[in-house]
C-alpha cells in the first residue's frame, strides 16, 4: 500500500492542556495504523475564537501512513473523543483539537474534509510548529512553509516545551 504523508495540528485549552498534548502526541506514537515521523515543541498561544476561554497549547506533528485522508481523520476524531472532546461552539475550549493539516499533496473540499486545511496560511500557532519541522515543505500555494512563516508574526506565541525535551 501507497505511504502518504500528513502534517497534523494539535491544539488543547482545557483539563491541563500541556498534559493533553504530551498525551496525545505519546497517543500518535502508538498506532498501528500510522508512523510519528516527527513532531514540534509545545507552543501557547491566546484563542482565536472566544475570548472567554483559557489559552490554548499548540503543536504540529507529521505521520507516514496508508489510511487514505478520510480515514486518518477519522481516526483523528476518535483520539479526540477518547480525549473526552466536546464540540460545543464553533473555535470554543476544548480537551484535544488534531486537525488534518496537510495530506500529500491532496486538495479535499467538503463538508467533511477540507484539505489542505483552510487556517493554515495565517495562523501563528499552525505555521511556526511546522517551520520547525519541515521549514522547505512546499505548500499548495507554492510557497515553502518558510517563505509562509515570514508573512506572519510570532506575536503572542511562546515555546512551553521544547521538543529535545519532550520523550514519547
Amino acid at each position: 500500500m501507497a505511504q502518504h504523508n500528513a502534517y497534523v495540528a494539535l491544539g488543547s485549552n482545557l483539563n491541563d492542556p500541556l498534559n493533553n498534548l504530551l498525551s496525545a502526541l505519546s497517543r500518535l506514537n502508538r498506532s498501528n495504523s500510522w508512523r510519528l515521523v516527527s513532531y514540534s515543541s509545545l507552543y501557547g498561544s491566546k484563542p482565536m475564537g472566544p475570548k472567554d476561554q483559557p489559552d490554548y497549547v499548540n503543536a504540529v506533528c507529521q505521520l507516514s501512513t496508508n489510511l487514505p485522508a478520510y480515514d486518518l481523520l477519522r481516526s483523528l476524531h476518535a483520539i479526540e473523543d477518547e480525549f473526552g472532546r466536546k464540540r460545543v461552539r464553533h473555535w470554543g475550549e476544548r480537551t484535544l483539537d488534531l486537525d488534518l493539516l496537510l495530506f500529500d499533496d491532496e486538495t479535499h473540499q467538503n463538508s467533511d474534509l477540507t484539505v489542505p486545511h483552510p487556517g493554515l496560511y495565517e495562523r501563528s500557532f499552525v505555521l511556526y510548529p511546522l517551520l520547525e519541522i519541515a521549514p522547505s515543505l512546499v505548500l499548495p500555494n507554492g510557497k515553502t512553509v518558510a517563505e509562509q512563516a515570514k508573512a506572519l508574526t510570532e506575536s503572542g506565541l511562546d515555546v512551553l516545551v521544547y521538543q529535545s525535551s519532550i520523550s514519547l
